[in-house]
């Protein structure tokens, strides 16, 4: 499988490992793409998993609708869920980083009949996180995400020099250098950010939405020198799973886990998989 549609929309996904295997959803967060799971897939499949790795609403060309209402979190599960269903997946096992892992937390919280572990890299349960922003120096980490509510300048800011402002900020905060000159490539054209940053433009339609404990088995990997997410709401991420839990921090880490650090990841997922 190269693309799966939903409502009109069409999704690029990457497909690997045996098509008789155990499903493993794998979901980006920003400014990212299916990309930046290259240095984590093989391991997986050479494992025995197939592997799923779409290019998420937004980032696909084919599916980049308008409006900041079409980003809410219920349609971006409701994706992964189309994805699922044209995988042949009842269940399936989900992995997320970043936005990825806010949607991964969504359909562990809102669908867990389909969800049989669920790993989220780098953000916590999103009560943990908004808890923290009270509480800890969360909001000071997070300015950024009130500056995405701004129209068009966050755009116009990213894309300069053809998207090197973007690859500037990006290895600033750790990311290495063929990644992040990549990203920045995407961002040449300001009005390709504008769904990956409509993801943000969306919070403000959440607001009020709890979500749910975890029940199903779970896994939460944080890099201790991650300049988005503080330690304290990292922390508080157990306190919003009922199921099995697992917290890994890893000292010498950062926020971009799935592309510097490919092994550690690699062997945490094959690990979480096996004990379920």
């Amino acid at each position: 499988m190269q693309v799966f549609s939903r409502h009109g929309l069409t999704f690029d996904v990457t497909d690997a490992g045996p098509t008789d295997g155990r499903v493993v959803i794998l979901l980006h967060g920003f400014p990212e793409d299916r990309r930046s799971w290259d240095g984590v897939i093989p391991a997986l499949t050479a494992a025995g998993y197939r592997v799923l790795a779409p290019d998420q609403r937004g980032y696909s060309p084919g599916a980049r609708p308008k409006g900041r209402k079409a980003y809410k979190v219920g349609e971006l599960e409701a994706d992964v869920l189309a994805l699922a269903d044209a995988a042949g997946a009842d269940r399936f096992d989900v992995v997320g980083h970043d936005w990825g892992a806010v949607v991964a937390w969504g359909l562990g919280a809102h669908h867990p009949d389909r969800v049989r572990t669920l790993t989220a890299l780098s953000v916590p349960h999103t009560e943990a996180f908004l808890r923290s922003m009270l509480r800890s120096s969360q909001a000071f980490h997070s300015w950024y995400m009130l500056f995405f509510q701004l129209p068009a300048i966050p755009e116009a800011l990213l894309s300069r020099g053809r998207g090197r402002a973007l690859s500037k900020s990006l290895g600033r905060s750790g990311l290495g250098g063929e990644a992040a000159a990549r990203y920045g490539r995407r961002a040449a054209v300001s009005s390709d950010m504008t769904g990956p940053i409509n993801w943000y433009r969306a919070i403000p339609f959440g607001v009020g939405e709890r979500m749910a404990r975890i029940e199903v088995p779970t896994l939460f990997v944080y890099g201790a020198r991650d300049g988005f997410i503080t330690a304290a709401a990292a922390q508080a991420c157990g306190s919003w799973v009922r199921g099995p839990y697992r917290y890994e921090a890893l000292a010498d880490a950062g926020h971009w886990l799935p592309e510097e650090n490919p092994d550690e990841v690699s062997r945490l997922l094959i690990e979480q998989l096996s004990a379920a």
